[in-house]
């Protein structure tokens, strides 16, 4: 994405765009405790089996996983505990609709690292795909590898 040495993707949902058709994503921040961020930047973190919710009015990472940080010792936060994170009331609002009314779902994509060394999180609103889409989407990238492998060979 950017050149930037302290931008770095801590953990990558790469099933998502396999698994969900996005429909619009939005950038949030994180509420980590310390041992949370400096495990994150040991990038062993996994968000492939989590998703966000709406509780209260705000908005929860649910099942994320960011393993214990191992010098905290006693100080040390719980790996798969619930989340919140910061967006504004609008885009919530927006969200919580689109569940309701659309039956989408809330999934993260990536978690990383902005410029200025804070915890982001990319969350996405999604439609799950059948398995033909599924299909068709696996057919477009074999096609898309196929064309680059001709265009490498011939040029």
């Amino acid at each position: 994405m950017t050149d930037n040495p302290r931008f770095r993707i801590a953990a990558d949902n790469r099933k998502a765009r396999y698994n969900f058709e996005i429909v619009d994503a939005i950038e949030a921040g994180l509420v980590l405790t310390g041992t949370e961020v400096k495990a994150l930047r040991g990038g062993k973190a996994t968000i492939a089996e989590s998703y966000a919710t709406i509780e209260n009015g705000e908005l929860m990472l649910v099942n994320s996983y960011i393993p214990e940080y191992l010098q905290a010792n006693r100080f040390n936060h719980e790996p798969k505990r619930p989340r919140k994170l910061l967006a504004s009331k609008k885009q919530i609002a927006r969200f919580a609709q689109a569940i309701e009314r659309e039956g989408m779902t809330l999934i993260p994509l990536k978690v990383y690292f902005n410029e200025k060394g804070r915890a982001k999180i990319e969350v996405a609103i999604a439609r799950g795909k059948k398995l033909h889409d599924k299909r068709e989407s696996e057919k477009e990238r074999d096609w898309k590898r196929e064309q680059g492998r001709l265009l490498r060979d011939r040029g």
